[in-house]
């Protein structure tokens, strides 16, 4: 009950940050279409790294779908779905060498890289084109900016919460 709970309120802080994002302009700052800071990926990492990628499976998934219910749609689901599945996917598999090999913001650029391949790939198949694969190039530029900014607010966080006592051990 309390993991059900806890994954319920994770979330929920994650559509709140997948909503904040929709009034960020980032628009005006970066004019390119398709680039978001990936803030609820913080929440992601988060459950990955304390929760376990069972945990960490559920909230992308469920955040994608009301996401997707609440201000998007069938295509946006789509998207959603493949970018945020392969992200979890690759942060899964570089967690395994967190300390040795990665960083937290390592993992955090990996999944917003990954992020970016899974929605060009599924726009692709979508668009029965192969030509929407020339912009991800753009988009593996700005993965990398985004994944490194939101890898430094996780980072930021979870010391924070592990100064308060928030945490009974270390990162797993």
């Amino acid at each position: 009950m309390k993991k059900l709970v806890q994954n319920g309120i994770l979330i929920s802080i994650a559509l709140v940050l997948s909503l904040a994002e929709k009034w960020f302009p980032l628009g005006l700052v970066v004019p390119l279409p398709g680039i978001k800071l990936g803030l609820a990926n913080v929440v992601t990492m988060f459950a990955l790294f304390y929760s376990g990628w069972k945990s960490a499976f559920i909230i992308a998934a469920i955040r994608s779908i009301l996401a997707s219910l609440f201000y998007g749609g069938i295509i946006s689901l789509a998207l959603s779905l493949a970018g945020g599945l392969l992200a979890l996917l690759i942060m899964v598999i570089m967690k395994k060498r967190y300390g040795k090999w990665f960083s937290l913001i390592g993992v955090s650029i990996g999944g917003a890289v990954a992020h970016n391949v899974g929605q060009v790939a599924m726009a692709a198949l979508i668009m029965k084109s192969p030509a929407v694969f020339y912009y991800l190039a753009v988009l593996l530029v700005t993965g990398v900016i985004t994944g490194v900014l939101t890898g430094t607010v996780a980072l930021y966080l979870f010391e924070k919460l592990r100064r308060i006592g928030f945490f009974k051990d270390s990162l797993a």
